[in-house]
């Protein structure tokens, strides 16, 4: 089992291959939180996407649709279900699996304070050819029934204004470190001191 569940950004990834990774990496035991679901992008223009989707909502039980299939309006739902999509979500392995995964729309907290990684493998700039028509899932979605998309907007502005000032302070507080070094190293009665410092810091194997 792995140590910590990773953050994934999924802001400019493809639907598809991200889900395919995030899939095996939940197979295989690890905890994955997905952010920023409404940013994903799908191949192909934005009238083929809507109208494919739109022939989906068509699906239905004849007799009683309250049966199934589910058709999900919000981005996070629709990444969830794409990635049960590449399971057999039937057995026991694979619902373990899709319990260890969090999808959301936006960065809510505590994921806003944690550090977020990226699938190179499943990025649109890496995948798809320079020209190629994409569609944003955010914006399909807010057209096919999602109701919070102007909501999750305002929330990310918020979030990227306080994001700005506690990086500026960050910066402030890495040049001011690495200036005290630099003075530091150059001071006589640091260096008098450096070797036991370097000891604390390193000690000497026992064995």
């Amino acid at each position: 089992m792995f140590s910590a569940p990773i953050v994934v950004d999924c802001r400019g990834h493809l639907l598809g291959r991200l889900a395919s990774v995030v899939a095996k990496e939940l197979l295989s035991g690890q905890y994955v939180v997905l952010v920023r679901c409404e940013e994903i992008n799908i191949s192909g223009s934005f009238i083929r996407n809507k109208l494919l989707f739109m022939s989906y909502l068509r699906k239905k039980m004849n007799t009683n649709p309250a049966k199934g299939p589910y058709h999900f309006r919000s981005p996070a739902r629709m990444v969830w279900r794409s990635i049960r999509a590449m399971m057999q979500h039937k057995i026991a392995r694979c619902q373990a699996a899709l319990e260890r995964l969090k999808v959301f729309e936006g960065i809510p907290p505590p994921y806003d304070k944690k550090k977020r990684m990226v699938v190179p493998d499943a990025l649109r700039v890496t995948r798809l050819r320079p020209g190629r028509r994409f569609t944003n899932l955010g914006r399909m979605c807010s057209e096919v029934g999602w109701k919070h998309w102007d909501t999750i907007k305002t929330l990310e502005a918020k979030r990227k204004v306080k994001s700005a000032s506690f990086w500026a302070k960050k910066k402030e507080g890495i040049q001011l470190r690495r200036k005290a070094a630099k003075q530091a190293a150059g001071d006589a009665k640091v260096k008098k001191v450096q070797k036991i410092l370097d000891s604390v810091e390193n000690p000497a194997p026992v064995f």
